[in-house]
């Protein structure tokens, strides 16, 4: 199997970032957005995703966290999806709900081409500190958009806005990790009647 690596630098008017992940790593991480909330956030994608992913990013935060957090998605998107090349022999779809004390949120995604969100999420206007849970539909939606997958979020429940919050992310890790792995019945050959993603 070819090394699934990535590297890539975007630089706006309002964000520079600098973004490595390895797809089958070991999950550590070194992520630096000026975002402490937003940082743990990347930590556990990566750590529970077993993927090693460096983030370093420096944004106009004193304007508001908006920019950032979005621009680190379409980053990680765009770097994801350069290592997935042609998406050949991978299980394409993933599914997780993992449990945060008393929040539970359900994430499935399907590494298939086609970018979507549904970020079913109530109350998404809870805050973290100063960060909405909102903020973070900003950061799938443009993952999503630049690694041409579908993420489906769904909150089952949860009161603790951190915890709801620890539980998306983790969710999606285990998915998307589950999705990204390779299948040796299919080696070779893309998860798709259509014979491409």
């Amino acid at each position: 199997m070819s090394q699934r690596k990535a590297h890539l630098e975007r630089k706006t008017k309002e964000t520079d970032i600098m973004v490595d992940i390895a797809v089958d790593g070991n999950g550590t991480s070194n992520i630096d957005t000026g975002i402490p909330f937003f940082d743990h956030m990347l930590d556990l994608f990566a750590k529970h995703g077993k993927f090693t992913v460096t983030v370093k990013a420096k944004g106009d935060i004193d304007v508001d966290y908006h920019h950032t957090v979005e621009d680190v998605g379409i980053t990680l998107g765009q770097a994801f999806d350069k290592a997935l090349n042609e998406r050949k022999g991978i299980n394409r779809y993933g599914c997780a709900a993992v449990p945060m004390d008393e929040s539970r949120v359900e994430v499935a995604v399907d590494v298939g081409g086609r970018p979507f969100v549904v970020f079913d999420v109530p109350d998404a206007d809870k805050c973290i500190k100063d960060i909405p849970i909102q903020l973070f539909e900003e950061f799938f939606r443009a993952f999503a958009n630049n690694c041409k997958i579908n993420i489906h979020i769904r909150s089952l429940y949860g009161v603790n806005a951190h915890h709801i919050a620890e539980s998306m992310f983790k969710s999606f890790a285990r998915a998307f990790d589950h999705a990204l792995q390779m299948d040796n019945r299919i080696e070779g050959n893309i998860p798709s009647t259509k014979g491409v993603l």
